[in-house]
Parts: C-alpha cells; structure tokens; sequence
C-alpha cells in the first residue's frame, strides 16, 4: 500500500440550530478558481506489490477473483474536531501545535460538506475524487452523511450529565470561566423536557446538582443556572473519580425515552488518582454497556491533554471537540450539541474495497488509531464509531490507478447499528476510474477544502515546536508535500469564504510566520480578502 493525498459538537437543540439513499459518485464540479493544483504525488519506493504481471496483466482467474485483503481498507467511523480546534488555540497563542497532537482525519472532518442526506436514520454514501497530477495518482474522497432534525422539537428530551472540571488549572482564563458561561448559553436554551445534572471534580468528586428537569414553570432552570454560578477551582484533577461519578448520577438519572448522556468539561490533566483511559473506563463499563450512556468531551484549556480526552471519547463510545473561546462556546453548546447528544447510528463502520483490476496502489489519511480488521467489518461485536444527526465524514484516499486502467474502481461500504433496536443496516455507494478525471483544481470546493486541510495538518505534524521532535511516522502524502507558505496561497485562493473557510487560510498563515515560511514574513498579517 502507499499513499498519498492530497487532502485536504454538543447539539441540542433549542439553539438549531436504515436505510439510507443510495449512494453517488461526483457530487459535482466547483468553480474554476485559477490557482495552480496541489502537488501531485510521486511514487516513492517500497509499496506492497499488487496483484498482476510488471506490464499490468491478468490470467481470467485473477480478473475475476473477489478483491484480496489487501485491496481492503476497513476503519471505525471517527466525528472528532479536537485536534484542529486545539491547533487553532495553540497557533493564536504564538506556538506550533506538538505533531502528536494532529491528526490528519479531524483537520478534515472539521469543515461540514454538502453530502446528500438520507430520509431515516443512518448514511448516505457519496464517492468522488480528481486527478493530483498526470502521473496516475488520484484524491479519492469518500463521504458519509447523516439526516439532521428537521425540527428541534421534533427530538427526544435530553438527560445529560455535566462533569465538569474544578480543579486548580481550571483557574486560567479561557477554562472554567469559558465553561460557566457555555453552560449558561446551553441552560437557558434547554426545553422543558430536558433535564441536566451536574458532578463536579478536583482531588474528589460530589454530585452538586442531581437530575434535575427544566420544567415549565422556571424553578429547574433557576436551579441549574445557580449550581453553575456557583462552580469555582480547587485543587487537583482526579478525573477518574470526577467520571465514575458521573455516570454513577447518569444511571441513577436516566429517564426512558431521553437521550442520556455524560458531558466531560476539562483540560483533561489527570494528575491525581487512575490516570489513565483504560482504567478510568473500566469502572463505568457497566454503565456504558449495559445502559447505553455514551460520552462526549470538550476540552478546554492552552495546556490540554489531548490524548487522554480522545482515548475516553473513543472507548467511552463518544467524541471529542475543542473550545478556546465563546464563539466556538456558543457553536458547539447551540449549534452542534443535538449532534452529540442523539445518535443516528452506533458502532458505525467503513470498508473500501479497491478494485485490483484498475487500483495500483492506495492509502487512507488519518484514522491512525481507528483502524478495524478487515474481517471485523460485520461483526457487530466489535466497536464502531457513534453518529448523531446531521453529521458529515469523510475519509481521504490517495489512490494510484493502473496504467490506461477504465472501468470500476472502488465501491465504499457504511454499517451501521440502529441506535434503539440495534439491527444492523448497510449502504455503499460506488465510483470508476473516470470519475476521478477532472483536476483537483475543477473539483468540487469541499474536496478542495478538505484537501488542504489535510495537508496543513500534514505540514504541521513535520513542523516540530521547540523541544519537540518531528513526527517520526513519515508523512502519509507521497511527493513534496507543500510548504506552509504555498499552502497559505492555496487556502486563500479557495471557492469558499465562509467563516470556517477564513479561519483555516488564518491558521495557516499563522503556521506560516511561526515557522518562517512565507508568503507573509513573520510579524506581518496576511490580507483577508484578497486572493494572493
């Protein structure tokens, strides 16, 4: 195998604000936008040999053989944001993010992409790409979508438990005091329906506020906003009691026919009792088997621990964002929490089956830590990712067709769980090596997007801070990968210019100065509204 790529939060709904369609190929063309296309991908030595003769000829067996495993590649479905958002903090504050703290898939999947939607629960399956240069190598982008609520009402009453962080390092700006005023914003957006506890943790852990029900009246939300008035730092971080003890609220809690769900607030630096993920979740599997209470994270915090917090988000059947100021605050506490709160599918799982009669050679970006055996990929007993409404994935291949290669190329697969009956449901959806003509540049503005996105997260995983060393695991994008200088250019010169869209060519332009890498010397700001 080998690779390359040219690649690229808690919803409620007050504030919104299986089957599945069948899947599509190119969901369309973007506008020309006259930039030059990211570099395209040499073929570097040492890649898995793939089935057929040196001048790519097969005997009628082979022709006609199901795909080998190793034209196979089978991942956990992952909707975490937390490494791009802690990048941008990290950046704002003059640093270059620690290499170990990036992952490629979570820079991609923080930009929302315009993927059909299904009519129920579970995914539409959507597969496009286009050339990187004329030597072969293609961006193939796979793109999973779940149905958003049509109408906030229309959701189940939310049960959720907060476990918030107290301890001392939540003192520092932008922590607890960034955390009381998200939950305000979320509180006074709840529906009477909903209820809300809240566990609080430093060296020990207290229930400060039972499951309590908003109601119609006012007395349930007065009640909440006062035990959040009243949350103020202590001393250490025993996140492993702050947790069982939060789930020990949840299940006393739960309400049949809510969506019950832990909420973690943290910097997530344990310093005192089990401090490791393994040993903090084995004392609340119970609740998460048996009871079904996931959880979800949301980090805060310039000193973050990043690897914690996502190990409990995937083993706690969760996911993981990042806030660093209020206007992430009030996205992801009004905007996206009904996405992290109901599910639209559990243990979801994704297999692409590349075709050895038209693919040289592949590779996924990202998804480092969720990979799944290939022969797991229906067996419904081993973990998947957990999906809410109105969710997008997607996952980045570099592909390598065969010389003069037509024809099918490769067919994406989605399983799923029903999130109430647990039956499971499949999707795919399907794409030919003429699909991928068109050039990156032509391509539709979210594979751009997503494009440069993974490849800032690549540049910056190379681009090692003081004291701290390279990502020694190689980059996962065959050729040069581009300087974030070059990459600044791009991202300016992108079809889109929403928020999400600026934000991105500013945190590149800011890696750009930190590292001295043009096109905008260090102390200099880059223009906003022109395109270089």
């Amino acid at each position: 195998m080998l690779a390359v790529v040219v690649a690229g939060g808690l919803l409620l709904a007050g504030c919104s604000g299986g089957g599945a369609a069948s899947g599509t190929s190119a969901d369309g063309k973007a506008r020309r936008n006259g930039s030059a296309p990211l570099p395209a991908p040499a073929a570097p030595g040492g890649d898995a040999a793939t089935p057929g003769g040196p001048d790519g000829e097969r005997d009628d067996a082979r022709r006609d053989a199901v795909p080998p495993p190793d034209h196979l590649s089978t991942f956990a479905l992952d909707v975490d944001t937390a490494s791009y958002g802690f990048a941008r903090r990290t950046l704002a504050e003059g640093r270059l993010p620690d290499p170990a703290t990036v992952r490629p898939e979570e820079f991609v999947n923080s930009f929302r992409q315009d993927y059909p939607r299904p009519d129920g629960d579970g995914f539409s399956v959507s597969v496009d790409g286009a050339r990187t240069g004329d030597d072969g190598w293609s961006l193939l982008r796979v793109g999973l979508a779940t149905r958003a609520e049509p109408d906030p009402s229309e959701r189940p009453p939310a049960a959720l438990t907060f476990v918030i962080d107290v301890s001392g390092s939540m003192a520092e700006p932008g922590r607890l005091d960034l955390a009381k005023k998200s939950l305000a914003l979320m509180t006074d957006r709840l529906r009477p329906d909903d209820s809300v506890a809240l566990v609080t943790f430093s060296d020990t852990a207290k229930t400060v506020l039972p499951m309590t029900r908003i109601g119609d009246s006012g007395p349930g939300r007065s009640r909440v906003h006062r035990a959040i008035d009243g949350l103020e730092p202590t001393l250490s971080t025993n996140l492993e009691a702050g947790i069982a003890t939060g789930y020990d609220t949840a299940v006393r809690g739960k309400e049949r026919g809510a969506t019950n769900r832990v909420v973690l607030l943290s910097d997530a630096l344990a310093n005192t009792g089990d401090t490791s993920a393994d040993g903090i979740l084995e004392r609340i599997s119970d609740a998460r088997r048996e009871h079904g209470i996931t959880l979800f994270g949301v980090g805060v915090g310039s000193d973050y621990g990043d690897a914690l917090m996502e190990r409990l988000a995937d083993r706690g059947d969760g996911h993981t964002t990042y806030v660093s100021d209020a206007d992430d605050a009030r996205e992801v506490f009004c905007e996206q929490l009904p996405a992290h709160v109901e599910l639209r599918a559990r243990d979801a799982k994704a297999q692409v089956s590349f075709d050895p009669r038209t693919v040289e050679r592949f590779r996924l970006i990202g998804y480092d830590n969720r990979a799944v055996a290939d022969d797991d990929f229906r067996d419904d007993s081993v973990d998947g990712g957990e999906v809410g409404p109105g969710h997008t994935v997607t996952a980045l291949y570099a592909v390598r067709a065969r010389p003069g290669a037509s024809g099918h190329l490769a067919t994406a697969s989605v399983r799923w769980l029903d999130p109430a009956s647990r039956v499971p449901h499949e999707e795919s959806g399907s794409v030919t090596a003429a699909d991928l003509d068109a050039s990156l540049r032509e391509a539709d503005g979210g594979l751009q997007i997503a494009a440069t996105a993974a490849y800032f997260a690549d540049a910056l995983r190379t681009a090692a801070p003081p004291g701290a060393a390279s990502d020694d695991r190689g980059s996962p994008l065959p050729g040069r990968t581009p300087t974030l200088g070059e990459l600044s250019s791009r991202a300016h010169a992108l079809p889109s210019r929403d928020r999400q869209v600026r934000e991105l060519a500013e945190a590149i332009d800011r890696a750009a100065r930190l590292a001295g890498d043009g096109p905008y010397a260090p102390g200099t700001e880059a223009p906003r509204n022109e395109t270089p």
